[in-house]
């Protein structure tokens, strides 16, 4: 049921900044640099001390902050970066002021200046009811608003807190502590990662090992090593277009020109294709001694197990790079792995086996069945399906080798020992971060040359060639422990003064350090939304919720859970559980939850937010999905919980297909406001009304702004949502209310083209107009099939000098035009002719039976509901038999 409708007539309320045009040109230039490779870490390293999911660009979120949060009455005070003055470009905040007011559609950079300003406003509560990762709460925090963060995953909750407790940190402790840890361990751990340099008589240091499954072919027995294909990694500097490969023959590394086509081993001579391997799609092997084609699966349940054999290494040698004549590509490059690399990797094997005062550092808990771990129990569909216990992963620990296992835990043990607990926690952090991509899920990333990480899918996917890192880590390399912890030392310094960029004429521009910090008076809070229990509290809810099935969070975090759980159990209740809770708001069949299940669950955060608010709050969030009936149920979810929509506006520039007719995949910030009372209305009105606000949207944007024509679907979309949303559960169709998936269907519909306004609608709109002009048929016409003469000709309208007659049922000239076109039996009566046709007969006390049986249907009580609603004349629904006494009529 909807919310009862409380607060301020939204006429009486301060309009928003982001409610009435949003710089989505300039956001999605720096948006895009900023999510290009890994520039996050240098444009807000903050966000990047440890892994979560479907991270927004801290960009994105300063924008939505600064537009949501200042408007005309708000106090606030604006400085340089830098500098403790105030900004000189605006002498006063009137100027401010003025330029808010200037703030539409067609100029909405009006303050967009400030964006790389340090401005703070006064007495404003922000509220992240889903605050994952926990960048809305940083960015809101550099306004200077008391802001409050929920998260029911302890995995979020801990990387927000330590993220806005990093302004506290004093970056030279955390060093010290790393440097003790350092001390310790790094010699012990970097001694199992080492080979024969193949440019001399000297050891260097691994960079990466790489292992292949194996198993026994079920016909011949024969060993059968799942190579999909056989690449090792692209040729670098001096062997730039070239491949080094891998020689099933002679099992050695050798470079060739082209991996796809047929080469020469440059060690045995032997031939082969190298992109031919002997695993095929759909998961299964050919034995290449006796051809049986077989199920890998299959195969590892029935041999309990799979080997893992190491073959070829990455390598980089200081030694050879202090050295002028040796070329690039031998110091870090590839070779094959010798019975030395197997030898070092069994010392590990054997150490970590005898030290048992290191297990208790590993997670020893069985790994949970879910729709990422156990698909093939649960019934249902949702990306990500996996089945990794069929794989022989039983255990988490099972996803590392005994090397890793044994360099973690040192590593781990050494942590544990740090006495003062919030730097502990940040080494934990940066232990737990340099997980992605240090087990043995990982594989090779034949493009960039370096590790994947785990979740590159958002699932649990067992590569059949497994690639090791080196946890500690080198001067090269993706994911070691000492370059996470660079980062976030990195990060913590950022928080003590963080910085801004922007670009000018082309050029991206990096702001002198704030003197705001970043998370000051934040509160995150471990808890599931539903228990938020506070009401007309908060200024504005930003917010980034979840998205249906796109990501199951708690099985995925429960990777990091495990291992943080072993320090901190003791120390957070949140981390006392065997894993992460699975009530979170997401659709996943493991949990027997599907779309009416997500779509109840965000009704009831809705509702949550809506208590929370204040009455002239603001609710501004970002949103992903793929089709109208995701955005129909969202909408739904939205106003039933008392919402109405004002503005939508996309994310991320050129990847919408709206106005196309395809399925539509995107991101958008949907702004939305505490409802007031709801009007009925019937659709054939709302329609015309969508329409027309769509087309007047576009040619405002077609002619004042540089955007897509995706872009500009996705304003329209927003502006025909608000349109809706003041109606929402009062629009009727045909005596049916609608619902808001069927009003979306029909956007849709609106926004790629497939409108038919035409004469007739004109002519309602006109009759709901007091005193219509011919300037008002003229614009009325713009954006429809209609033209003022073809009205003419129907004599719905004719001028007696300036003044616009309508032509309506008791017009002589409309109604001798319409007794013609029944008498002479024309098939193209219009509805229209037959409701004043109708109603004439109707006025006279003549029968309309006839007339009502030939022509009844559910296009022509359409009209005569819009009639009714237009004139305000119930006469148009009594004439065709419609009981007025109705309560669907009597509240009209």
């Amino acid at each position: 049921m909807s919310q009862e409708q409380q607060g301020p007539d939204s006429s009486e309320r301060t309009e928003l900044p982001i409610e009435r045009g949003f710089p989505i040109e300039r956001v999605n230039e720096i948006a895009s640099k900023e999510t290009t490779g890994g520039a996050r870490e240098y444009y807000r390293p903050i966000y990047c001390m440890h892994k979560w999911w479907a991270r927004r660009a801290g960009s994105v979120f300063r924008a939505i902050c600064l537009y949501t949060l200042l408007d005309e009455e708000t106090e606030f005070d604006v400085r340089d970066p830098g500098a403790n003055g105030n900004l000189d470009m605006f002498t006063e905040s009137d100027d401010i002021r003025e330029s808010i007011r200037e703030i539409d559609l067609s100029n909405p950079e009006a303050i967009w200046d400030l964006y790389s300003k340090d401005v703070r406003v006064s007495d404003k509560k922000v509220l992240d009811p889903f605050m994952g990762g926990g960048t809305s709460l940083g960015e809101a925090s550099r306004f200077g608003v008391e802001s409050t963060g929920y998260d029911i995953n302890p995995v979020a909750w801990f990387i927000s807190k330590k993220e806005m407790e990093a302004h506290k940190t004093d970056p030279e402790v955390l060093e010290d502590a790393f440097q003790e840890i350092k001390d310790s361990v790094e010699s012990e751990i970097k001694q199992y990662y080492k080979t024969s340099c193949p440019n001399g008589d000297h050891e260097t240091d691994v960079m990466y090992y790489f292992w292949v499954k194996e198993i026994d072919c079920v016909s011949c027995d024969e060993t059968v090593s799942l190579f999909e294909d056989y690449r090792v990694g692209r040729g670098r500097y001096e062997n730039k277009g070239k491949y080094n490969v891998y020689c099933p023959e002679c099992n050695r590394v050798t470079l060739v020109d082209d991996w796809q086509n047929e080469c020469e081993c440059n060690h045995c001579n032997y031939e082969f294709v190298p992109k031919d391997g002997n695993v095929t799609r759909g998961g299964n092997y050919t034995c290449p001694d006796c051809g049986q084609k077989y199920g890998i699966r299959d195969a590892i349940h029935e041999q309990d197990g799979v080997r893992q054999r190491l073959y070829a290494i990455e390598y980089y040698c200081s030694t050879c790079d202090s050295k002028s004549n040796i070329e690039k590509a031998k110091i870090k490059g590839y070779k094959s792995a010798s019975s030395e690399d197997k030898s070092l990797f069994h010392e590990a094997e054997k150490e970590w086996q005898t030290r048992e005062d290191l297990h208790r550092y590993i997670p020893d808990t069985e790994i949970p069945d879910g729709w990422y771990t156990s698909s093939t129990k649960f019934e249902g569909s949702a990306p990500g399906a996996h089945d990794i216990k069929k794989f022989g992963y039983e255990m988490w620990s099972d996803m590392y080798n005994e090397r890793q296992l044994l360099s973690l835990s040192k590593i781990l043990k050494e942590i544990d020992g740090i006495e003062e607990q919030n730097i502990k926690e940040y080494l934990l952090l940066a232990l737990t971060g340099c997980l992605n991509r240090n087990n043995m899920m990982v594989g090779y990333n034949y493009v960039h040359n370096g590790a994947t990480n785990i979740f590159k899918s958002n699932s649990f996917d067992p590569p059949q060639r497994p690639l090791e890192n080196n946890v500690w880590g080198l001067k090269h390399g993706t994911g070691p422990f000492y370059r996470k912890f660079e980062l976030i030392k990195r990060a913590v310094e950022y928080a003590h003064s963080p910085t801004d960029r922007y670009i000018e004429d082309g050029e991206t521009i990096e702001t002198p350090g704030f003197d705001k910090s970043l998370g000051e008076d934040t509160t995150v809070i471990c808890d599931d939304l539903r228990n938020i229990n506070e009401e007309n509290e908060y200024d504005a809810v930003i917010t980034d919720p979840p998205y249906y099935d796109n990501v199951l969070y708690s099985e995925l975090s429960d990777f990091f859970y495990v291992w943080q759980k072993i320090l901190l159990e003791d120390e957070y209740d949140c981390f006392g559980p065997d894993m992460t809770p699975r009530s979170e708001i997401v659709a996943n069949p493991a949990q027997d939850k599907g779309a009416q299940e997500f779509e109840t669950e965000l009704r009831e955060a809705f509702d949550v937010v809506h208590s929370a608010l204040k009455e002239d709050g603001v609710l501004t969030f970002t949103y992903h999905h793929s089709d109208s009936e995701s955005w129909g149920e969202l909408l739904e979810a939205l106003c039933d919980s008392g919402f109405v929509v004002t503005a939508t506006y996309p994310v991320t520039a050129d990847l919408q297909k709206l106005t196309k007719g395809e399925a539509v995949s995107f991101d958008i910030i949907v702004v939305a406001r505490p409802a007031t009372d709801r009007e009925p209305i019937s659709w054939n009105t709302l329609r015309r009304n969508i329409a027309r606000t769509a087309q007047i949207t576009r040619e405002q944007l077609e002619t004042e702004r540089d955007l897509s024509e995706g872009d500009i679907g996705v304003v329209e979309m927003g502006e025909c949502f608000s349109e809706y949303s003041k109606h929402h559960g009062e629009v009727r169709k045909e005596r049916e209310i609608m619902s808001a998936k069927e009003v979306v269907d029909e956007i849709y519909g609106i926004i790629q083209g497939e409108t038919d306004l035409g004469e007739v609608d004109v002519f309602l709109d006109l009759l709901s107009e007091r005193n219509p002009t011919y300037n008002d048929l003229n614009k009325l016409c713009r954006g429809t099939n209609a033209i003022p003469d073809e009205l003419r000709d129907m004599h719905l309208y004719s001028m007696d000098g300036n003044d616009l007659i309508l032509g309506t049922w008791d017009n002589e000239k409309r109604q001798a035009y319409v007794q013609n076109k029944v008498q002479e039996g024309n098939d193209d009566l219009t509805n229209l002719d037959k409701a004043h046709f109708l109603r004439y007969r109707y006025e006279q006390g003549k029968s309309t039976s006839e007339y009502l049986e030939r022509w009844d249907s559910d296009e022509l009580t359409d009209l005569c509901e819009g009639l009714a609603e237009a004139t305000g004349d119930e006469t148009y629904l009594r004439m065709i038999g419609v009981d007025t006494s109705l309560a669907e009529f009597t509240n009209s």
